[in-house]
């Protein structure tokens, strides 16, 4: 072995200064040139070589034992460190014997094989492989987690108990709550933290806004003849000062009173009008009143209509719009300052309410003729004739300030599990003149009950909905959902891609024995499947049989008004939106709304003490929607119920045009809202045709269902000066029913040719493809 090793060194330092042995030229000195051959050997050629010999070594010579012993040493050395590793790796591990099969499982696979036959038996880790997948078993079994819509429902409503509604009515029922004060504050940092118990991340959405209040140094007065009235009651963003004029009497002050009131030749330019409340808004009243000239409008409750005592008093708002007035179109953030602006909805004329009291002594000295028996001007007062008026002088005087406040709307939200990023919205709203048990607290109370429940089924029951829920206490919603409004204008540019669907838990409970609703079209189907599968609160069956089972829509359904707290989310935001009413059998409104009666007495008594019972069954059916929306595969929103709202409305365009002029056809307006029924055909083919358990098919589907009601808003008017845009539940001349009535030709060319296009507009959006467009108009 020695030989061999003083032979290596020998030739290891014979060779350090070049890898090939060079041999001397004729002049002594040697050159080497490196070919490779053709089959990657390397090859050497001698050639002349220039330089200094003085950096070559000089040439040694080698004898074969040299090489020999070399070669066998190289030989012995490879030998012994292969058998050096083998014995190293093949002596078992006590690291491999840990019982942690998920850290050593990809190990063992690299490290053991090249001794599996002798050293693996005792392995644990080698058998353990297969241990990986039930890790994953709850990711590849989703079906185990999805539980059946019934039993969802049932859950749900095993949660909706009357005595978890006492409780929570009892917490939120409070003397005064008042937007913006500290009775409203106190409950919005309630509901808040009860959000964050439920784990909601909830969050606070801030407006300072402007809201009128009466001036309690200088009250509101009304100066007829010789008597003189200070009134506490007052109507919300009335225009202030003094006037002077002629009263005249104008029942309800709809359009059509206010026809009649002008046949009896009775001037109503510049007079004062008094009207009973009911039918329409205030708000709508006092725009009436303004449009035909008068110059202040009293508004009273009779006793046809309303059962008060005597010197109950009236609050409400003349805003014939909703949000902040004093920033229309965008949201009143951290007292911005917008350009100097105001809502085209305020009033320019004087509006005040009167007690009944005060009310009987004006229309007992009114004067003037009496209407026809048939006009339906008489009310309920027996000491009254109801005459006309325009003969006695009334002087109104209206001092309302202006006042910043803070709101604060709160929200609460359980996010889905395939489509977070689409949700619903329920809201209710917690403020109210005074008590406003019918108005905020039920609502409050529902919303919670909710949520509560919602995040109970998700947390401990394996409820795993598809798409999110928020939950949102709205703010000022007396002065015309101020609070839902700036929250609208706020994030205008986006919410309409994410919210689907907005259910108003405002009024829920108004009474026992009936039940109405007012919606947009895509919620009509699902409307009608929640009344069959909620149980009525009074007798057997269900919501649906109570209702009447024959024509439910005509017996049900109403027009969703300016006054309704999902208008807003329709006809503003182009959001589908429902609100529905448990109420008295013949009864469309209740009539303590504004006043200090709504209070729970008041409500037991509509109710028959059912109260806890029916708030139970209210929120059940709010749940139950939502569960349809946030559960199902498909959004349940029924595009095909427009078909019957859209053929009506551009009926009433054809037969007005047919009678105004012959050089106008409406004919394409027709090929449009063909075009809209064809598209909403070819949908639900695509829909029949679809894999409903694939999630991105259905994802697809449900974006082009969600355009419908958005597309419907106009895209040719100003949201500041026009802001319910929506082409069939909007207000201004852009609407298919105002359009029935324009007589102005060149206007109606106009309107009529862009209503055509928004409608053509909603049907492309509807479509899937672009190359599948309806090319007919």
């Amino acid at each position: 072995m020695d030989q061999m090793r003083l032979a290596f060194n020998g030739v290891v330092k014979s060779v350090r200064y070049s890898r090939f042995p060079l041999q001397p030229t004729e002049n002594g000195e040697s050159h080497l040139e490196v070919k490779l051959s053709e089959d990657g050997a390397e090859e050497f050629t001698d050639v002349e070589a220039e330089g200094s010999p003085s950096f070559r070594p000089a040439p040694q010579n080698y004898s074969r034992h040299s090489i020999a012993f070399l070669l066998l040493g190289t030989l012995l050395i490879f030998i012994v460190g292969y058998l050096v590793g083998y014995i190293s790796h093949s002596k078992p591990k006590v690291e491999s014997l840990n019982c942690s099969p998920v850290t050593q499982a990809p190990v063992a696979p690299v490290t053991q094989a090249p001794v599996a036959p002798v050293t693996q038996t005792p392995v644990a880790p080698v058998t353990q492989t297969p241990v990986a997948p039930v890790t994953q078993a709850p990711v590849a079994q989703p079906a185990e987690v999805e539980m059946d819509f019934k039993n969802i429902s049932q859950l749900l409503a095993r949660k909706m108990t009357r005595e978890a509604f006492q409780k929570t009515l009892r917490d939120f029922d409070k003397p005064g709550r008042s937007a913006g004060n500290d009775e409203d504050m106190s409950l919005a940092n309630s509901i808040f933290d009860e959000f964050k118990k439920l784990e909601m991340d909830p969050w606070t959405d801030i407006h300072y806004v402007q809201l009128p209040i009466p001036d309690s140094q200088n009250p509101n007065k009304v100066q007829f003849g010789s008597e003189d009235f200070s009134l506490t009651g007052y109507l919300a963003y009335s225009a202030t000062g003094r006037v002077q004029g002629k009263l005249v009497y104008g029942n309800y002050g709809r359009k059509e009173d206010l026809d009649i009131v002008n046949k009896n030749k009775v001037e109503l330019k510049d007079c004062v009008l008094l009207v009973r409340a009911g039918k329409i808004s205030f708000a709508e009243q006092v725009a009436n009143a303004e449009g035909r000239g008068a110059s202040a409008v009293l508004i009273y409750p009779d006793e046809a209509d309303y059962n008060y005592v005597a010197d109950t008093v009236l609050y409400g708002h003349v805003h014939l719009g909703s949000g902040d007035p004093y920033t229309p179109g965008f949201p009143s953030f951290n007292h911005t300052q917008f350009p100097p602006t105001q809502s085209s909805g305020l009033p320019k004329i004087p509006a005040q309410t009167l007690t009944r009291s005060v009310a009987v002594k004006l229309l007992q000295k009114i004067g003037g003729p009496e209407p026809d028996e048939t006009s339906g001007f008489k009310g309920g007062f027996k000491q009254v004739s109801y005459r006309l008026g325009g003969i006695e002088n009334i002087t109104l005087e209206v001092n309302n300030k202006l006042v910043n406040k803070e709101i604060h709307n709160v929200f609460g939200a359980i996010k889905g599990f395939d489509d977070p990023d689409r949700y619903i919205v329920l809201g209710a709203q917690r403020d109210a003149w005074g008590s406003g048990y019918a108005r905020a607290t039920v609502g409050t109370s529902v919303l919670v009950q909710l949520a509560k429940a919602f995040h109970e089924m998700v947390e401990n029951d394996g409820f795993k909905p598809r798409r999110s829920l928020v939950f949102a206490s709205w703010s000022a919603g007396e002065y015309g959902s101020v609070g839902a409004t700036e929250w609208l204008e706020g994030y205008m540019a986006s919410i309409d891609k994410k919210v689907f669907t907005y259910i108003s838990l405002d009024g829920v409970v108004m009474g026992e024995g009936g039940f109405m609703a007012s919606a947009s079209p895509l919620l009509y189907s699902l409307l009608e499947t929640t009344m069959k599968e909620v149980n009525s609160p009074v007798g057997a069956g269900t919501v649906y049989k109570m209702a009447g089972t024959t024509k439910w829509e005509a017996n049900v359904m109403r027009p969703m008004t300016i006054d309704d707290p999902a208008y807003p989310f329709l006809a503003f935001s182009g959001i589908p939106s429902v609100s529905f009413h448990f109420i008295k059998p013949n009864s469309e409104v209740y009539t303590y709304y504004g006043t200090q009666l709504d209070t729970v007495d008041q409500l037991n008594y509509e109710t028959n003490n059912q109260t806890n019972e029916i708030t139970a069954i209210a929120a059940q059916f709010a749940g139950q929607m939502a569960l349809h929306l946030v559960h199902d595969h498909l959004l349940s929103l029924d595009v095909n119920r427009y078909s019957k709202t859209l053929t009506k409305a551009v009926g009433g365009v054809y037969k007005h045009i047919r009678l105004l002029s012959q050089d106008l056809s409406p004919s394409w307006l027709n090929r449009a809202r063909g075009s809209f029924q064809r598209a909403a055909m070819n949908l639900y083919n695509d829909i029949a045709n679809t894999n409903l358990d694939d999630k991105e098919a259905c994802r697809i589907l449900n974006n082009r269902i969600m355009t419908v009601e958005h597309s419907l808003l106009s895209p040719y008017v100003s949201p500041v000066k026009v802001p319910f845009r929506h082409l069939l539940f909007g207000r201004g001349s852009h609407t298919l029913a105002s359009i029935a009535e324009t007589t102005d030709v060149d206007e109606l060319h106009t309107q009529l040719a862009l209503a055509t296009w928004n409608l053509q507009g909603c049907a492309n959006a509807m479509v899937g493809n672009i190359w599948d467009l309806d090319e007919e108009i």
